[in-house]
């Protein structure tokens, strides 16, 4: 080349770098710089967007069904979310960005034409390497974005979980709340039921607030569930979680009342049951309260004894295995305020007067565990000194009724030793004593002078169980006596129940009660069951959209300040 030649291009050259480094890479390399910013949050918006806006399942981020309920989202799933998002948006903008770098590197100085375009070569691959910066300190920032919002709603989501187990605790202690198994064999105290989803039937053995929710739980076919028994978590089917069985439909709602039905073999325990029944049935009727067989065996079982009654039989003996409490779900306005209502699941334990007749046998019945209240239920009929005062006539209409021959005496000693296991000693609020039988009793001798208004109490002490009497004056905070026989009152045996059951619907309220046999309670459930709401299946839950939509939002604003703040830096260092 001529040297003439070679200085000309070499001014030339001279004179391409000054321009390209002096007034083209200032200009170039801060709207690259922009560019690539933008790009790489763009990628990252639209991830994002891809990754959080979807309500299925399914989706870059998938939500895996539950076996029973889902988590919270802010204690795993946003995680996954912000994982999901940055092992896709990191490797792309990498890919791409080295994809830049290699194309503009053959395009700009793949020839002689290098040696002309290399300042916009090197504006452009600095402003794509100088935007990792900028990206980086972004994700940063969305990182700390993600953490901000869990731990935000983390505390709020604390607080509510605090706030509804105080009320719920609050609300079970002053309505004195007591929830016990009334199936054969288990008879366990239970502090949460496990609850059926009334929409796929899964039970959900901690349906509290917690880990899967404070206000509710989503179950995995997307069925909304209360967490506590303020919120309606009484209205679900409830079990128990030790064997299993079914329990009451308003049990945590309403208090559990047991209510053992003590006596020897003949002892007339049946037979007073279902007069108490009959009698409460009739008084819930009076005062316009409410009265339900939880069970419809004990309904159809009850429904035959009043028929037998009625047609001069006697009640059926009672089989040998442990008995399932015959339940009553029973809603009786108080005296004083017929607005204000009583509540109360009762639990009456009839077994077979076999039952009482040995320790081990009282051993088993672990119901007589949880109890304040018992029902004492005495024979006449079996008492040595009213057996020895029979004359002949007497004993045959005694004999012909059916009479227990264990001594209740001996009953309520086992029964006592029993009790005295607890870690209470055996203390009880409420025990009735309850001398069956009263209408043959009356037409003794020895008895005779109970017609009336007798002195029970006092003709108990004089036919040889005055330490009975004394020893439940010292284990019950009270006493209360009553002869009964088929002719009885309803109402006095409805107060009674009402009374040792812990109901105040006593007579006051309404007078004399109805016929007694005008109607057979049903088993209408006395509270609405829980409706079966929720997104249904292959969609996250509620709470886990907002979660995801409010993440969404963060990043999308935080996104908008970081390029605005970007933009302004970029228009400061242009030259003009």
């Amino acid at each position: 080349m001529h040297p003439l030649v070679a200085l000309i291009v070499g001014l030339l050259w001279v004179g391409v770098m000054w321009v390209g480094f002096w007034l083209v890479f200032p200009v170039l390399f801060p709207v690259t710089l922009a560019a690539a910013g933008l790009g790489a949050v763009g990628v990252y918006l639209l991830h994002a967007a891809r990754t959080l806006a979807p309500a299925t399942l399914h989706g870059p981020s998938p939500v895996a069904e539950p076996e029973v309920s889902y988590r919270h989202y802010l204690l795993g799933q946003v995680w996954r979310d912000w994982w999901a998002i940055t092992a896709t948006v990191v490797p792309r903008v990498a890919r791409t960005g080295r994809a830049l770098l290699l194309r503009i590197t053959v395009v700009l100085l793949g020839g002689p034409w290098g040696f002309f375009t290399f300042p916009v070569w090197a504006a452009l691959c600095a402003g794509i390497l100088a935007a990792a910066v900028p990206a980086a300190a972004l994700g940063a920032a969305l990182t700390v974005l993600y953490g901000a919002v869990a731990a935000v709603g983390l505390a709020g989501w604390l607080v509510c979980v605090l706030a509804l187990a105080a009320v719920e605790r609050v609300f079970m202690a002053t309505g004195r709340i007591l929830q016990t198994c009334p199936h054969p064999f288990c008879y366990e105290r239970i502090g949460l039921p496990v609850y059926e989803c009334p929409g796929c039937g899964a039970r959900h053995p901690r349906l509290a607030p917690g880990p899967a929710g404070a206000f509710r739980h989503v179950c995995r076919c997307g069925t909304r569930l209360p967490t506590t028994v303020p919120l309606g978590r009484f209205r679900l089917a409830a079990y128990c979680p030790h064997c299993e069985g079914r329990l009451p439909d308003r049990i945590g709602r309403v208090r559990v009342e047991p209510l053992p039905f003590v006596g020897g073999p003949a002892a007339g325990k049946t037979t007073f049951m279902m007069l108490g029944i009959r009698a409460l049935h009739a008084r819930a009727r009076a005062v316009h309260g409410r009265l339900a067989f939880v069970e419809e065996r004990h309904a159809h079982a009850y429904a035959q004894e009043i028929r037998e009654f009625a047609e001069g039989g006697r009640a059926a003996k009672t089989g040998p295995g442990l008995p399932l409490a015959t339940m009553l779900d029973v809603e009786l306005p108080e005296p004083a305020n017929a607005r204000k209502v009583s509540h109360r699941i009762l639990y009456l334990f009839d077994p077979a007067g076999e039952h009482y007749t040995g320790a081990t046998e009282v051993e088993s019945l672990r119901y007589l565990d949880h109890g304040e209240a018992l029902l004492f239920v005495v024979d006449p009929f079996a008492l040595p000194r009213v057996r020895h005062a029979l004359t002949a006539a007497e004993r045959a209409l005694a004999e012909a009724a059916g009479s227990s021959e264990e001594d209740p005496a001996d009953t309520l000693q086992r029964v006592l030793n029993e009790l005295r296991t607890r870690p209470d000693q055996g203390r009880q609020q409420r025990v009735a004593v309850v001398v069956t039988k009263l209408d043959l009793l009356v037409r003794t001798g020895i008895g005779g002078g109970l017609a009336g208004d007798g002195d029970l109490r006092g003709w108990l002490e004089r036919v040889g169980l005055g330490n009975m009497v004394r020893v439940l004056d010292q284990v019950a905070g009270r006493v209360r006596y009553l002869g009964s026989g088929l002719d009885t009152d309803p109402d006095e045996i409805a107060d009674l129940l009402c009374w040792v059951g812990g109901l105040s619907g006593e007579r006051g309220l309404a007078g004399r009660s109805p016929d007694p046999g005008a109607e057979v309670p049903g088993t209408a459930p006395l509270r609405a069951p829980w409706p079966v709401r929720g997104r249904g299946d292959g969609r996250v839950p509620v709470g886990y959209q907002v979660g995801r939509w409010t993440v969404l939002a963060g990043v999308a604003a935080v996104t908008a300040a970081a390029m605005t703040a970007a933009s302004i830096a970029a228009a400061e260092r242009l030259p003009f």
